[in-house]
């Protein structure tokens, strides 16, 4: 009788967008699997998604929450790739049937920063002189700074990071308004000016994280991915994408938060602001990290009560209006 040869253990394909961050972001996932687990192989696999394709049209208007991310859930849907490294950011609260969320990474810093033009290197965001001109592809931005900063002015802007500070550099813009973390994990920390405190700019919900999407029934996969969880980063953020999909916020809806753990307890801070800044609502909810969920669903309901829901029906009106 002939020994048994077992079959070598399957490749683990990674799907990853094209731009300069998400091929850093992917990298990194499969460097860390790859340390954890020495005998596997990874590959990397990349593909556009919409967002990387329509680069004239600010992202409200083109009305899709998962822009950066159906063209990789396809693919795995399709089983062409096995898992997905997203900015959690981008990744819609509400997956296609048969994926899941499959990881949470340990948070890089996830606040806003302002990068400026040479000529205002000695301001601040609050020192910037009337009639300024802020580049920002984000409504939640763009809502929170015009609620404290009327006389300054703001002009959509899209393109990869490199794009954007060119244009910046080229004096189109006086400043821009970034995520702190692309700038880091792309090693341009230097052009961090200010970070944001959350007085001024909640951040986005997922912000600073990675989120590694799969199949719900690769049980492998899953099992691979639970050495790449952080736990204190999963809890802050599933209550933050808890609140967000309570309120039925996609990505380029004005919906910022905070969230801060201390041992096993969980604040989390939400605003929804009205896109020209003049109306804004703000609550804090807290309780245990272990009821994560719970306490962002807790705090869409508080903040829908105070006119939320109004504020976002609106936008979702002007949004279908184009």
């Amino acid at each position: 009788m002939s020994p048994t040869v077992s079959s070598p253990p399957r490749t683990i394909r990674i799907g990853s967008r094209k731009s300069q961050l998400a091929l850093v972001q992917t990298y990194w996932v499969q460097e860390q699997l790859q340390k954890f687990f020495p005998d596997r192989q990874f590959e990397v696999q990349t593909m556009s998604t919409q967002g990387d394709k329509i680069l004239d049209v600010a992202l409200s208007k083109i009305g899709d929450k998962g822009l950066f991310t159906k063209e990789l859930e396809l693919g795995m849907i399709n089983n062409e790739i096995d898992l997905a490294v997203h900015s959690l950011k981008d990744l819609p609260t509400r997956l296609p049937e048969g994926l899941v969320l499959g990881a949470v990474t340990e948070r890089e810093d996830p606040a806003d920063a302002l990068v400026v033009h040479e000529k205002h290197k000695d301001k601040q965001i609050d020192t910037l002189p009337e009639g300024a001109v802020i580049g920002t592809s984000s409504l939640r931005r763009l809502a929170q700074l015009r609620y404290h900063f009327p006389h300054l002015a703001f002009k959509d802007i899209r393109g990869n990071l490199n794009t954007r500070l060119a244009k910046l550099d080229a004096g189109e813009y006086d400043a821009l308004i970034l995520a702190a973390a692309g700038l880091k994990r792309l090693d341009m920390s230097d052009r961090i000016h200010q970070f944001l405190p959350s007085t001024l700019s909640l951040h986005a919900v997922g912000q600073g994280a990675l989120g590694i999407e799969c199949r719900g029934d690769d049980t492998e996969v899953l099992e691979l991915l639970k050495a790449l969880e952080h736990i204190p980063t999963r809890d802050r953020c599933y209550a933050e994408r808890a609140f967000l999909r309570q309120l039925e916020g996609g990505c380029q809806v004005p919906i910022g938060v905070n969230t801060t753990l201390e041992g096993d307890t969980l604040t989390l801070t939400g605003i929804v602001a009205s896109v020209d800044g003049k109306k804004l609502v703000k609550d804090t909810v807290t309780g245990k990290a272990s009821e994560a969920e719970n306490l962002g669903n807790e705090l869409a309901q508080l903040m829908r009560q105070q006119g939320a829901q109004e504020i976002l029906q609106e936008i979702f009106a002007q949004i279908e209006r184009g």
